[in-house]
């Protein structure tokens, strides 16, 4: 005869086994495909300007073979953005750039931003994917193994403009808006002495700062540079996270854990500005799973303040 409490101890193993196992398929063989468009309207426009509709996008990891992926992405054209900014991580394998073509060939014409992360010039490597709930990741240096040059070529020829260590206007919906970026500050890519005297240079117009990796040192010199709005990615919002949870469990790099996702506001230097982090669309092949955390893209739909 099996004594209680040895049954007890067995129903909870079986349970939280269930659980787990149910936790399992959902994250790796559901979520992950569940994308959605996280949207935000926001008055921060000078009074009188035309509104801008902003579609921003991260962390695509891109293989040749997520044909989905690639199919919902070029459906968010039907979205009608003023402006694209993409925010690094295009590609998840050595041949994703044909994926890539698929998914945003759709947007040509439509005046964009755009910046490298790490998996825009080096293709990812297996690794244990339970280090990344440590803290930020390892830097690895391998051979810069991806065509980042034939990326830069696709997306400036759909009329998006490099902000890699550097600045870029564009004239979107009759608005001028002078951007600056950085690379990947995750790879300590990111040069931002680089960037004073060429900010220096601009005229009138908008004045947004773009990253991939969104580090307390960029932020700031972002704003002391006099950036209105700020767009970064690379946190994929935590990827894995407690549902219903402000916080993210990891952002892997410094920045607070409640703003690794979504909108919300950077300070510094006594002023305030939007911060919009993308959870990112995709994850690396090597760790294909999102709990808590769908895939996403996000809107914004930017007004003239009254």
């Amino acid at each position: 005869m099996t004594h209680p409490a040895s049954r007890t101890a067995l129903t909870t193993l079986g349970v939280v086994g269930a659980v787990g196992v149910a936790a399992a398929t959902w994250g790796f063989g559901i979520e992950r495909h569940l994308y959605t468009v996280r949207r935000h309207t926001l008055r921060m426009l000078p009074p009188g300007t035309p509104p801008l509709r902003v579609l921003h996008v991260s962390d695509v990891h891109m293989a040749p073979w997520q044909k989905r992926r690639q199919q919902w992405l070029a459906s968010l054209v039907d979205l009608e953005p003023d402006v694209v900014i993409n925010t690094g991580d295009n590609l998840g394998h050595v041949d994703g750039l044909a994926g890539i073509r698929e998914a945003f060939d759709a947007f040509r014409g439509v005046p964009g931003f755009f910046v490298h992360g790490s998996n825009d010039r080096v293709a990812p490597s297996p690794r244990n994917p339970f280090k990344y709930f440590l803290g930020p990741s390892e830097v690895r240096r391998p051979g810069r193994n991806l065509d980042a040059d034939a990326l830069d070529e696709y997306l400036t020829d759909l009329g998006w403009v490099d902000l890699n260590n550097t600045t870029g206007s564009i004239t979107a919906n009759g608005v001028r808006i002078n951007a600056f970026g950085v690379s990947d500050a995750h790879r300590d890519w990111d040069d931002l002495d680089a960037l004073p005297p060429l900010v220096a240079r601009f005229g009138d117009g908008l004045r947004w700062g773009v990253t991939h990796a969104p580090y307390r040192r960029v932020l700031d010199e972002y704003l002391d540079l006099g950036a209105e709005a700020i767009f970064a990615g690379h946190t994929h919002g935590g990827q894995v996270r407690i549902p219903f949870s402000r916080r993210a469990l990891v952002a892997n790099c410094d920045l607070p854990l409640d703003q690794a996702r979504g909108l919300s506001c950077w300070t510094h230097g006594g002023r305030t500005v939007p911060l919009n982090v993308s959870a990112g669309v995709g994850q690396s092949i090597y760790a294909p799973v999102r709990f808590g955390c769908r895939p996403e893209a996000s809107l914004l739909d930017l007004l003239p303040r009254d």
